[in-house]
């Protein structure tokens, strides 16, 4: 991440992912001559072992922040492409309609949140991974899913399957 977006949102970070699992830079894409940037980050399920997620957001530089005037925040544009990694093993996953949250990670200083959301399909046996962006006053409609068929895969589940 850039320098300023590490000082400037790090409370912000560090309050937003309290309790959610963490995500490691594995790609950053230059796509201007201002320095703006497509961070690539894996992230991999606390709760289900085996399954890793891919999450792209768009990280403004410096001087874009100086050009637009929109200092705090970032765009809300992502995606999420999750797949098997290693075996699976399921471990207490909350199995309602809403799931439970994965990830989320600060796009603002207070604001907006990029939130990675588990949902179970029993009917289909597939694990589904919904990206979203979160905002304390105005909701997106800007999301990605990607999903894990189970059917046919040697899962463990910790607590027996549903």
């Amino acid at each position: 991440m850039s320098t300023f977006r590490n000082v400037f949102l790090a409370a912000a970070f560090l309050a937003g992912s309290a309790g959610a699992t963490s995500a490691e830079v594995v790609g950053k894409v230059g796509v201007d001559w201002i320095g703006n940037d497509i961070i690539v980050e894996a992230v991999s399920d606390p709760e289900v072992k085996g399954v890793t997620c891919h999450v792209t957001y768009f990280d403004r530089s410096l001087i874009d922040r100086f050009k637009n005037g929109n200092w705090f925040e970032d765009p809300s544009n992502n995606s999420i492409a999750c797949r098997q990694t290693g075996p699976i093993e399921i471990g207490n996953i909350d199995m309602s309609k809403d799931g439970s949250e994965v990830f989320r990670q600060g796009m603002s200083l207070i604001w907006k949140t990029l939130a990675v959301n588990r949902i179970y399909d029993k009917a289909n046996n597939t694990l589904i991974y919904l990206a979203h962006s979160r905002q304390v006053t105005d909701g997106s409609a800007k999301m990605s899913i990607s999903t894990i068929p189970l059917y046919g895969q040697d899962v463990v589940w910790k607590n027996g399957k549903p």
